[in-house]
C-alpha cells in the first residue's frame, strides 16, 4: 500500500483504534506490528569482546531513525520488572533500516546482564527517539582526533564507520583505552581500515597491561603520551567519550589546545565540592507525599532509596528519561556544581541534588 494511502486510511481509523488492543492482537501476526510504538526486534547477537556482545536490531516503521553517534533507550521486562536503559550506535543505521549497539556488561546492571546472557533472536524491545550530540557536521573538514575509554568506543566507532563509508574525507586518529587487551572491541576492523585508508590511525592503550604491538601503548591518559601519541594535537578537532574521570582529564589536557572539543561521559564526572550537608523537604506534588531527603545526593538515588521508582536510562543526564517539573525551590547541578532556583519543567533527577525545599511534579 503507498504511504499516502496507508496515512489516510490510518487517520481515518483513528477514532476507533484502542492502540493498547491493536497492538494486543496485531504482534500475535508479528512482534513488532504495532498502532505507533516503536519497536525493535534482535535479529543477531554475536560476541564483541570479553565481556560484550554486539546485537542487531531491527526497529518496526515507527522509530524516526538517528545519526551515527546519538544514543537510543531499549526498554525490557526482565523478571517482571520494567527496565529502560541507554544505548550507543556503533554504526550508521544500515540501509534496511538495521542498526547495531555494542553492549559491556555491567556489575549489577540487569538490563546489560539481560542483554549478554539471555537475550536471543526474537526478542522484542521498546526503542526511544534517537539522542545526543556527539555527532559529525553536515560538512567535515580538518584532522580530527577521535579520545575513547571502555564503552565510550561505540558512539566514535560509528562515526569512524561513517567516515570510512565516506571514503575517509579527512586525517582521523582514534585513541582507544582500555584496561587489557581482551576488553578492547572492534579490533580487527579498525587495524583493517587503518591498512586500507592512509588517513586514517587507531592507536590502542591499555592501561593493565604491557604494550605489545605497534599500534598499542600503556598508560592513563596524560599530556606526555596525547603529545607521544598525537604530535599534531593543536590542529585536530576533538571528540571524547568514556567514563566521567576519564573525560574530565581529557577536557582539562585539550580544551586550551585544541579548536573543537565535544564530550560526553557515561559515568558522572566526580563532584565539585560542595557544602551540601542536611536535609530537605521534597514535597511530591502528584502523590502529595512529603519525603525528607539528603542534600549533595542525585535526587533520583535519594528518591529510590525511599521506595519510588522514578523513570530513568542513562543516569547520566543525556536522555531525559528521568526529566520531571520543579515548581519551586533550589537544585544544583552535580556535575557543574551551579545551582538552579528556577522553576522548571525538566529537571532531570540523575545529575541534580537538593539545596532547599522543594515541590516535583511526581
Amino acid at each position: 500500500m503507498k504511504p499516502s494511502r496507508r496515512s489516510r486510511l490510518r487517520r481515518l481509523a483513528t477514532p476507533f483504534v484502542v492502540p493498547p488492543v491493536f497492538d494486543f492482537w496485531a504482534q500475535r501476526l508479528h512482534p513488532t506490528w504495532s498502532w505507533e510504538r516503536p519497536l525493535a526486534r534482535v535479529v543477531a547477537h554475536a560476541p564483541a569482546a570479553a565481556n560484550a556482545v554486539t546485537l542487531t536490531l531491527k526497529p518496526n516503521r515507527h522509530w524516526t531513525g538517528a545519526q551515527a553517534g546519538q544514543h537510543v533507550n531499549l526498554t525490557a521486562d526482565i523478571d517482571g520488572v520494567r527496565i529502560t536503559r541507554s544505548y550507543s550506535l556503533d554504526a550508521p543505521v544500515a540501509a534496511d533500516g538495521r542498526i547495531t549497539v555494542t553492549v559491556k556488561g555491567v556489575d549489577e546492571g540487569r538490563m546489560s546482564r539481560h542483554l549478554l546472557a539471555s537475550a536471543r533472536r526474537g526478542d522484542v524491545f521498546d526503542i526511544g527517539p534517537a539522542f545526543g550530540d556527539l555527532v559529525l557536521p553536515a560538512k567535515v573538514d580538518g584532522a580530527w582526533l577521535f579520545l575513547a575509554a571502555g564503552s565510550g568506543v561505540t558512539p566514535l566507532m560509528a562515526l569512524v564507520r561513517q567516515l570510512a563509508g565516506q571514503g575517509m574525507p579527512v586525517p582521523v586518529t582514534l585513541v582507544y583505552w582500555a584496561r587489557t587487551r581482551a576488553e578492547l572491541c572492534f579490533v580487527e576492523e579498525l587495524r583493517a581500515l587503518a591498512a586500507r585508508h592512509a588517513g586514517f590511525d587507531v592507536r590502542f592503550v591499555l592501561t593493565r597491561e604491557a604494550a605489545v604491538a605497534d599500534d598499542e601503548a600503556a598508560g592513563r591518559i596524560d599530556a606526555g603520551l596525547l603529545d607521544a601519541l598525537v604530535p599534531d594535537l593543536a590542529m585536530r578537532q576533538v571528540f571524547a567519550c568514556g567514563p566521567g574521570g576519564f573525560v574530565t582529564t581529557a577536557t582539562e589536557l585539550v580544551e586550551s589546545r585544541v579548536p573543537l572539543l565535544r564530550t560526553e561521559a557515561f559515568t558522572p564526572p566526580p563532584r565539585p565540592q560542595t557544602d551540601d550537608s542536611g536535609t530537605v523537604e521534597v514535597r511530591l506534588a502528584r502523590s502529595g507525599r512529603a519525603l525528607q531527603l539528603q542534600r549533595g545526593v542525585p535526587l533520583l538515588q535519594a528518591l529510590e532509596a525511599e521506595g519510588l521508582k522514578p523513570k530513568y536510562g542513562c543516569r547520566m543526564g543525556i536522555c531525559n528519561t528521568c526529566a520531571c517539573g520543579k515548581a519551586s525551590g533550589a537544585t544544583r547541578d552535580l556535575r557543574t556544581g551551579a545551582a538552579n532556583t528556577e522553576a522548571t519543567a525538566a529537571l532531570k533527577l540523575c545529575i541534580s541534588s537538593a539545596v532547599s525545599d522543594l515541590v516535583l511534579d511526581l
